[in-house]
């Protein structure tokens, strides 16, 4: 079973949703950046979903955006963040962890490269953001060939073929959009999700996972009512690590996963 799949099942059995914590990978630094990996763990986050430091990555809002310009500003490489993963891989061994990319990245040094690099380093997906689904299907070979989940973006306008396509070719989760445009706490998020998380019910997707604009207990809980399987802040929790506010940021953990647990109650 994946980690994915265990983190499902455990959570379904509790009653709760999961939650997931995005943050960028060497911000502010590294020794940092690892100690708030670990924050994340401990704060309640079921899941990671991470960013290798990027120049142009135009699916994040301007608080992500920073984040990953104070870590090329001190020298951050695709390289060192394998090596922060691998070191996290060994003290949480069961912690789901995703990358979310772009194609540069990917490509730069060979498809097959990233991915094997990618699975060594004990990642269990792949969001590679800026890849038209037309596109998708030789990132999600390469990504399986090792051990590696295709995760695949959807939206509540999302026309069917292109939904049964992200079925197919997706794995572990299915990110799900919760508004439009790019990351960030600042946008209200929407929850009529409805007839999107149906159709991929019916055919048996990787279970939905709404982010971009969740960044409240309240947008959990809306979340969770609407259907989804779990959420993933990230903008909120950067916000806080760019300020120095660590404190703030397990504080803001904490309250989000407690969200997900309300399900149980209801």
């Amino acid at each position: 079973m994946s980690r994915y799949a265990a983190m499902f099942e455990r959570t379904g059995r509790a009653g709760e949703g999961a939650f997931g914590a995005f943050v960028m990978l060497g911000d502010p630094d590294l020794a940092t950046s690892a100690a708030i990996l670990d924050l994340l763990v401990e704060s309640g986050a079921d899941m990671l979903e991470v960013g290798i430091p990027f120049s142009d990555p135009i699916a994040d809002g301007p608080v992500i955006q920073a984040a990953a310009s104070r870590a090329l500003a001190v020298g951050v490489t695709p390289g060192d963040c394998f090596a922060l993963l691998a070191d996290f891989r060994v003290r949480h061994p069961e912690i789901p962890v995703g990358i979310l990319t772009y194609a540069n990245l990917v490509v730069a040094r060979g498809r097959d490269d990233f991915y094997r690099r990618a699975g060594e380093a004990g990642v269990d997906s792949v969001l590679v953001a800026d890849v038209p689904l037309i596109e998708a299907g030789p990132f999600a070979a390469a990504a399986r060939a090792h051990g590696i989940e295709p995760v695949l973006i959807a939206a509540a306008n999302t026309p069917p073929p292109r939904l049964a396509e992200i079925v197919r070719l997706g794995g572990g989760y299915t990110y799900c959009l919760a508004r439009s445009g790019v990351t960030g706490a600042e946008t209200e998020a929407r929850f009529d999700h409805g007839a999107m998380f149906a159709a991929l019910r019916e055919g048996d997707a990787p279970p939905p996972v709404l982010g971009f604009g969740i960044s409240t207990p309240d947008h959990v809980r809306a979340a969770l009512a609407a259907g989804a399987a779990g959420v993933i802040c990230g903008s909120a929790i950067v916000k806080r690590i760019a300020a120095g506010r660590l404190d703030e940021a397990r504080a803001l953990v904490h309250a989000l996963k407690d969200a997900t647990r309300l399900r149980k109650a209801a």
